[in-house]
């Protein structure tokens, strides 16, 4: 329960800030320049909150990955929209695979974790 408090943190406040600045709550409709100013703090709110755990002796648990997994299929929806629309995708594209690696070593953590 404490690792979901603590993960939903940054994502009450990237939706804090989205409802503020845009006026809205859906970040899929959101422009370009907005959405990435979105999702990168949704991005470093969330893997600084992973970090603080890890610095308490915290196992980076299933929670932290489903978090993960909804942040990254959030980026992933808005790739897509942008493929569709004609967008340019560069600098979310960049986002996203360095996210996926960040999450993978996660992921070889905890497997190794749960193997011991």
């Amino acid at each position: 329960m404490k690792k979901v408090i603590i993960h939903s943190v940054p994502v009450s406040i990237s939706f804090m800030w989205l409802w503020t600045v845009c006026q809205t709550l859906n970040p899929i409709t959101l422009k370009g320049p907005d959405f990435l100013k979105f999702y990168l703090l949704l991005v470093f709110g969330f893997y600084a909150s992973v970090f603080m755990l890890n610095s308490f002796k915290g196992k980076v648990s299933e929670v932290t990955l489903y978090f993960a997994g909804f942040i990254f299929l959030l980026g992933i929806i808005k790739l897509i929209r942008g493929i569709v629309l004609g967008k340019p995708i560069g600098f979310l594209a960049m986002i996203l695979m360095s996210e996926c690696i960040v999450t993978v070593i996660f992921m070889l953590s905890h497997i190794n974790e749960k193997i011991k």
